[in-house]
């Protein structure tokens, strides 16, 4: 009879071979599941072919792609036809975020709904099986994925990436913080709760606060990653800041953004923006764009709110504060999946 080992060369083989069964396990559940993807769009031609390519290579394959048209007047439905998705359309003047979302919804065939940007597209080929992986806790009703800009995005669109996506997960997050850019959600807890229609952006914050009072969790994937293009002017800065800054108040309206919190982080994030491009050693490139994006992300919220009260402390952290000036972060382990090569 051989003799058992020991060793702990034995032991860690062994608990290594255990996490391997456990995360083969997963993979095999997930594998053999379907979702239904909703993307919600208006002239998007110029990135949107990218995220169906990006779908097209995952190896989660039983897949239904629903696009939500907001009145495209250029290619972006042939394009989604073209790659076979269905397509749901409504008036311009009807749209708000939250509606767009309930119509998409309701359309689709599958419980677990993936909800992405159509300026959006997925670094690796087993984005949707990591990103519908928390499922396996029947108590998870949302999870949402890592962002992060192109090359060509601004220095502290990227910074705003790097700080609200981080490269750790979360797999039961303790605040309601997520985003519908890249995100899944069950449809059965949506059929109960749907879609907040009369907020001007937030949605997704709006409904991950209601259900998580429901007793559901929320799950943060860094492994699901996309990468997201805004290349926005500064007037978009300033518009996107202002209606999240309003929708904001609507969802806490104890919440303030007073002068003083406007000069506070006016100052303190283009400090720290231009520390970390000094370290990055692009300041010179980055130097205008940094202060012109961190005065509209902020002039922006300042517009959004009227009144003053109380803002939950976790959410003014995550959306608007730095803490100190910590050292460089040690950068995610390189993953051995390989990302997706897209054509052009």
């Amino acid at each position: 009879m051989p003799r058992r080992s020991n060793s702990p060369q034995s032991s860690q083989r062994t608990q290594r071979k255990d996490k391997n069964d456990s995360v083969n396990s997963v993979f095999s559940v997930v594998k053999n599941l379907s979702c239904s993807i909703v993307i919600r769009a208006y002239n998007e031609e110029q990135h949107i072919g990218r995220l169906f390519e990006g779908i097209s290579q995952q190896t989660l394959k039983d897949v239904e792609v629903i696009l939500v048209d907001s009145g495209s007047t250029d290619a972006t439905v042939s394009i989604a036809a073209r790659y076979g998705a269905e397509v749901v359309r409504i008036p311009p003047q009807e749209f708000t975020f939250g509606h767009s979302l309930n119509r998409g919804l309701a359309a689709a065939a599958r419980d677990l709904v993936v909800i992405a940007s159509a300026h959006v597209y997925p670094v690796y080929p087993d984005w949707l099986e990591r990103l519908l992986e928390p499922f396996s806790d029947p108590q998870v009703a949302l999870t949402y994925g890592k962002q992060r800009g192109p090359a060509t995005a601004h220095f502290s669109e990227q910074q705003i990436y790097r700080r609200w996506y981080p490269d750790g997960s979360v797999a039961r997050q303790s605040h309601p913080f997520c985003n519908n850019a890249n995100a899944a959600i069950r449809r059965s807890v949506w059929q109960e709760h749907p879609y907040n229609e009369t907020l001007t952006g937030l949605e997704d914050l709006a409904w991950a606060k209601e259900v998580k009072s429901k007793k559901y969790e929320v799950s943060y994937v860094a492994e699901a990653e996309v990468v997201h293009v805004h290349n926005e002017t500064p007037e978009g800065v300033y518009n996107r800041y202002r209606r999240e800054a309003m929708a904001f108040k609507q969802i806490h309206p104890e919440a303030h953004f007073n002068l003083y919190d406007f000069v506070r982080n006016v100052i303190s994030s283009i400090s720290f923006d231009l520390l970390h491009a000094r370290r990055a050693r692009v300041l010179g490139g980055s130097l205008a764009s940094i202060f012109w994006y961190r005065w509209n992300q902020f002039h922006g919220t300042y517009q959004g709110y009227h009144q003053s009260g109380l803002l939950t402390s976790e959410l003014r952290q995550t959306f608007y504060y730095h803490v100190g000036w910590e050292k460089e972060k040690p950068k995610a382990a390189p993953r051995e999946v390989k990302p997706i090569r897209y054509n052009g």
